[in-house]
This record gives structure tokens, sequence and C-alpha cells, in this order.
């Protein structure tokens, strides 16, 4: 499976700057404060949807603290912290869609209101958290699955919108249901974009601290 982190820039010099430290410490309040919310809301809710939604919270404020511990070190500790977080999405990704299945098979109905009330309030914190890591999308792998889980995130936050108004609109939880199958495809995608960059730039300092030990004969 092709991704697209695959032809990233190369990283950026381990000189991380200080709002890069602020921007994480920010977001982590923010997703950590939003899973409680939405987990609670969307289990009350019966919102597939929502409680997709927090878990990709929860998942993040866990990315967020990953990269706020390695912040500083060397390239290969912030690669090895990036390839947790992609697989820590790809777990993620799996748990949200089993639960996509378990509500299509219960035939849950969840509150639109709530799910539109809720999810406009997400979409405006993760628009506010991505707009903090718009500047850092070309950086490192580190600083790249940041903002590929903040992007991610957006799109989810919209789309739960969307879900609200067909909720409403057909009196059915199909919209609910797929709307969650789509944030855990999303997850997977992002997930795999995230791990691929974050071994490509492993290899590629392997190679490096190589070629330095072994220089070739002149």
């Amino acid at each position: 499976m092709a991704c697209s982190c695959c032809s990233a820039p190369s990283p950026a010099p381990n000189n991380t700057p200080p709002r890069w430290r602020r921007a994480l410490w920010l977001a982590f309040m923010v997703n950590a404060g939003f899973f409680a919310v939405e987990i609670i809301i969307g289990v009350m809710a019966g919102s597939a949807a929502l409680q997709a939604d927090a878990l990709d919270f929860f998942g993040d404020a866990a990315n967020y603290a990953i990269s706020l511990s390695v912040t500083g070190m060397a390239l290969v500790w912030r690669s090895r912290a990036a390839l947790l977080k992609g697989v820590t999405m790809l777990a993620f990704a799996c748990w949200v869609l089993g639960n996509t299945v378990w509500h299509a098979w219960s035939g849950t109905l969840p509150q639109a209101e709530t799910m539109g009330l809720v999810g406009a309030l997400a979409l405006a914190a993760n628009g506010g958290v991505a707009w903090m890591f718009w500047r850092f999308r070309d950086g490192d792998a580190n600083m790249r699955s940041v903002w590929i889980c903040t992007r991610n995130d957006a799109i989810g936050n919209l789309v739960v919108l969307l879900a609200a108004i067909g909720v409403f609109g057909t009196g059915t939880g199909w919209p609910d249901v797929a709307v969650a199958a789509i944030m855990g495809i999303l997850g997977l995608h992002g997930g795999w974009q995230i791990i691929c960059h974050a071994r490509r730039e492993s290899r590629d300092n392997e190679l490096g601290g190589s070629a330095l030990a072994f220089p070739s004969a002149q």
C-alpha cells in the first residue's frame, strides 16, 4: 500500500523551536478535555461517530504527550516516537471499526441534536489546533505525524456534523454508522502514513550513521 509520506522532505535539524513545545502543550490540554467530554456524551447519546471522535481525541492527547517527551532529543528517538504513534493510530482505528459494526448490528438511533452541538465545538477546537501546527507540517516525522493527526481530527469533526444532519433528516442511525466507518478508515490511512515516514526517516538516519562510521576510501 503506497503512502505519500514516503517521499516527504528531509527532516529539519534538531533545533526545536519554543513555539513547537507551547503548541504541543496547548493541543494536549484541548484533546484531553474533549476526550472526556465526547466519550461521556457519545455514550449517553448513543453515537458511534462521537465515540470514534472521542477515542481519536484520546489517541491524540497520548501522541502529544509522547511528542513532548522526545522534543529536543536526537532524530532517531523522534522517529521512534512517530512510529509508536502510527501503531497507536492503527490500533484505535481497528477499535473504531469494531465499535461501528456493533452499532450497526444493534440498530442504535443516536441523538442528532447532541451530535451536532458537540461536533461543532470539537471542530472549532481542532480547527484552532490545526492552525497552530500548519507551520510545522513539513518538519521531521514526529512533527508531520502531529500535523496528520490534527488534520484528520478536523476532517472527522466536520463529517460528524454531516452525520448529525443525516440522522436528523432520515430518522435512522445509518449516517452515524457510515461516518464512524469513514473515521476508522481515515485512522488506518493516517497511521500507515506516519509509520511509512518514520521508517524511512529511521532508515536514512541509519544509512547516514553507517557512512560516517565507514568513510569511503580516497
